[in-house]
């Protein structure tokens, strides 16, 4: 299936960050696919934003579903490929990419679902505001929001660590 290998890295990605469980978010993903297999129309315009906005939809029913459970967060375990270069810039990068997760964790959830969207899912302000339901101009206001707080977070932490 062409769809699924198109963009199952990215949905997997999605919904891991709205989900912090690696089995669960790929069950969604599972699931997300079994439903464009079976209810998407062959000439759907905007596949990706309907796979998103399918997958955004069984997270917030599963979550409905469990509300009265503690979920617990596990530790990013998505597997770091190795590589050959300079051990000491691997770590480096690491640990941008795990400040980085850090603070857009931090962001409301409107807001971290706007930003890995639009950033780690390529989608442009008009997609994103159809999987959400709000205008293109709130997911700007929004996204340009995020940004500054990204930015305050990653600043604060440089000033502690200096």
């Amino acid at each position: 299936m062409k769809l699924y290998g198109a963009y199952q890295k990215e949905l997997y990605l999605y919904l891991y960050s709205l989900c912090r469980n690696r089995h669960q978010a790929e069950d969604l993903l599972h699931e997300t696919f079994l439903k464009a297999l079976l209810a998407l129309p062959d000439g759907h315009t905007n596949m990706r934003a309907w796979l998103y906005m399918v997958a955004r939809n069984l997270f917030y029913n599963q979550q409905k579903k469990k509300s009265k459970e503690i979920l617990t967060e596990e530790q990013n375990d998505i597997p770091e490929e190795s590589t050959n270069g300079d051990l000491l810039e691997n770590i480096l990068a690491e640990e941008s990419r795990r400040l980085l997760y850090q603070s857009i964790q931090k962001l409301e959830v409107r807001k971290r679902e706007i930003i890995q969207m639009q950033y780690f899912g390529g989608m442009s302000q008009k997609e994103i505001a159809a999987i959400l339901y709000i205008t293109p101009e709130n997911v700007r206001v929004l996204a340009y929001r995020a940004k500054k707080e990204l930015k305050k977070y990653l600043e604060s932490y440089e000033m502690e660590n200096d």
